[in-house]
C-alpha cells in the first residue's frame, strides 16, 4: 500500500501528463527499472561459496542489495578477509551477465510507465556503467532513456552521498528541489534527500525482505510504493507537493 501524509485518489488513467511540477524525475535502476537484484545475489552467494564461504542468496541479498560494487567489496574483505577480491569479481560479473543476457526482465508495468512520461527523466545507479550496458542495455528501457543514464562512476562518491543526485540535476540544469527520486533502497532516500530532492521509495511486491516499506519510510521517504501501479499515485503526489512550492529564481 503507497504510503504518505497526503492522500488523492487514484487516477483512472496515467497521470503522465499531469507532472508539470516536476522538472525531473530520476530513477534508479536495479529493482526499480529492472527485475536484476534476486538474479545478482543469487551469484554472488555462488561466487562466494566457490571461495569457502558459507553464504545463502537470501543472506547475500540481505546484506548486499543497494551498494555500490566498491562498498561490496570492502564488506568482502572487512567481514571475510578474502585476498583475491579481483578474481572473485571477475567469476560473478561472468556468470552475472551471462544470465543477465538471457534471464534479466523489466519490473513489471515498468517499461509502460517510463514510455508514458513525458517530462525528462533519468537514470542513477550505484552500479557501473559496464554493469548497466550489461543489464540495462538488454532491455527497451536502456532505449528509452539512453543517453541519460549515469551511474557511480560519475561521482566521487555513490549513494547515499548526495554527488550522484546533483550531477543529474546538474546535467538537466534544474534545481534539486524540483526532482524526484525513486529508489528501492534506503540508499538511494538518503541520498535525495540529502540533495534536497523529493524520494519515493519503490518496494518489489515480490521482495522476500520484510519490512521494506517501513526501511523505506525510516531513511526519508516522502511516498512508498509497492509496485507501479502504486508509483503512477505516488508520482501524481509527488507532482501535487511540489505544486505548493515556490519555484527557484
Amino acid at each position: 500500500m503507497l504510503t504518505s501524509d497526503i492522500r488523492v485518489p487514484a487516477p483512472e488513467a496515467p497521470a503522465e501528463s499531469s507532472l508539470e511540477n516536476i522538472d525531473l524525475i530520476i530513477f534508479d535502476c536495479d529493482g526499480v527499472l529492472i527485475d536484476s537484484e534476486p538474479i545478482a545475489s543469487r551469484t554472488l552467494a555462488e561466487a562466494l561459496q566457490r571461495a569457502g564461504i558459507e553464504i545463502t542468496a537470501a543472506e547475500a541479498h540481505e546484506k548486499f542489495t543497494g551498494n555500490s560494487v566498491t562498498i561490496i567489496a570492502q564488506m568482502i574483505a572487512r567481514d571475510h578477509g578474502l585476498a583475491d577480491l579481483d578474481g572473485l569479481f571477475a567469476g560473478w560479473h561472468t556468470a552475472l551477465f551471462a544470465e543477465f543476457a538471457s534471464s534479466l526482465t523489466p519490473m513489471a508495468g515498468m517499461t509502460g510507465l517510463v514510455r508514458s512520461i513525458s517530462r525528462p527523466k533519468c537514470v542513477a545507479s550505484n552500479s557501473t556503467m559496464q554493469r548497466l550496458k550489461g543489464s540495462l542495455g538488454h532491455l527497451e528501457l536502456w532505449e528509452l532513456f539512453f543517453p541519460r543514464i549515469y551511474s557511480a562512476d560519475a561521482v566521487a562518491r555513490p549513494k547515499p552521498a548526495p554527488d550522484l543526485m546533483l550531477h543529474c540535476a546538474e546535467q538537466f540544469e534544474v534545481a534539486p528541489g524540483r526532482c524526484v527520486m525513486i529508489d528501492d533502497s534506503p540508499h538511494g532516500i538518503e541520498a535525495a534527500n540529502a540533495a534536497g530532492m523529493l524520494a519515493i521509495g519503490f518496494a518489489d511486491p515480490a521482495d522476500p525482505r520484510p519490512g521494506r516499506t517501513e526501511i523505506l519510510r525510516r531513511a526519508g521517504a516522502r511516498f512508498v510504493a509497492t509496485g507501479v501501479a502504486e508509483l503512477r499515485v505516488g508520482l501524481a503526489e509527488a507532482n501535487a507537493v511540489l505544486g505548493d512550492r515556490p519555484r527557484p529564481l
